[in-house]
C-alpha cells in the first residue's frame, strides 16, 4: 500500500471522527469512523459481540465467528461469507452457524472445525490449514497461525491448530488475529490495512503485548477486540490505544 493511500485512508477516517484518550465507554458511544473506502466502495463494521464482527464489503457480506443468539444478526444481510477461526465457543457455535448461513453463503475454516461441521455446513465449506490459502469470488484468503507463546498458555491455543486470516480486497488487505498472542507471523505482516487484534488473560495476551505486536506490523488501522477475559483479566482498549506506535489509528468500538 503506498503512502499517499494509508494518508487517504487515514484522512478519510478523521474526518467521520477521531476519538483519543476517553474513558472505554465513551470512546465507544462517540466514535462513528467504522466506514473505509475501499476500491469499488466501502467496508463497513459491525461489530456484534467479542470475536463476533460482521463486514460489509464491495465483494459480498463477510461474518466473522459468528456465535450467540441468532438474533443478534437478524438485521444483518446474509453472508455471502463466514470465516471460523477455532473450535473454542466463543468462536463456533454449530446452531448460530446453521441459523445464519443461506443457500449460497461459502465457509472457511480450519482444519479442526471443519472436521466438526455436520453434513450440510460441511457441503459450504472449506478447510485451510496454517500458512495455505482459500479463494472467495477472486479474493485470496490467507489462513495465519493463531497460537500461544506463554508458557502456561500454550494448552489454550497449540500451534498448528487455530487460524487468523487475511483478506485480500482489492488494494485494501485486513488481518483478523483469531486468538494468539504477538507471533513473530503476525509481527511480520505487511501491507495490512485493516487489523482485528485480540487482547485478553489469560487466553491470548494482555494489552500491552498486542500494542507492541501491532507497533510492529504497523496497520492503517486497528480494532482491539476480544477483550473480555477471565478474573482480572479483561484488557482495556484505550489503554492499548496509547501504547500503539504513531502511524496507526486505534479504532474503538462497543463490543459488549
Amino acid at each position: 500500500m503506498t503512502q499517499s493511500r494509508r494518508q487517504f485512508l487515514a484522512t478519510s477516517a478523521a474526518a467521520a471522527g477521531v476519538i483519543t484518550m476517553l474513558p472505554y465507554a465513551a470512546q465507544a458511544a462517540a466514535h462513528g469512523g467504522n466506514m473505509f473506502p475501499v476500491e469499488g466502495g466501502e467496508i463497513k463494521v459491525h461489530p456484534v459481540d467479542h470475536a463476533s464482527f460482521v463486514m460489509e464489503t464491495p465483494i459480498g457480506v463477510i461474518y466473522n465467528d459468528p456465535v450467540g443468539d441468532a438474533a443478534n444478526y437478524a438485521d444483518f444481510p446474509t453472508p455471502d461469507l463466514v470465516l471460523i477461526t477455532h473450535e473454542h465457543g466463543d468462536h463456533y457455535n454449530v446452531d448460530t452457524l446453521t441459523a445464519v448461513v443461506g443457500d449460497a453463503t461459502q465457509i472457511i475454516t480450519n482444519p479442526a472445525v471443519y472436521e466438526m461441521l455436520p453434513e450440510a455446513l460441511k457441503a459450504k465449506a472449506s478447510m485451510v490449514a496454517n500458512g495455505e490459502t482459500a479463494v472467495f469470488g477472486d479474493v485470496q484468503i490467507e489462513a495465519i497461525p493463531a497460537y500461544n507463546t506463554t508458557e502456561e498458555r500454550l494448552n489454550f491455543h497449540p500451534q498448528g491448530r487455530d487460524n487468523g486470516y487475511i483478506v485480500n480486497l482489492p488494494n485494501f488487505r485486513v488481518y483478523i488475529s483469531g486468538d494468539t498472542e504477538g507471533t513473530p507471523e503476525m509481527r511480520a505482516l505487511e501491507n495490512i490495512d485493516l487489523a482485528f487484534v485480540c487482547m485478553n488473560l489469560p487466553f491470548t495476551m494482555d494489552a500491552e503485548a498486542a500494542a507492541a505486536a501491532v507497533s510492529e506490523f504497523k496497520p492503517t488501522f486497528v480494532y482491539p477486540y476480544h477483550f473480555r477475559g477471565r478474573d482480572d483479566g479483561t484488557q482495556d482498549p484505550a489503554e492499548f490505544a496509547k501504547m500503539v506506535a504513531m502511524g496507526t489509528e486505534v479504532k474503538i468500538a462497543d463490543w459488549y
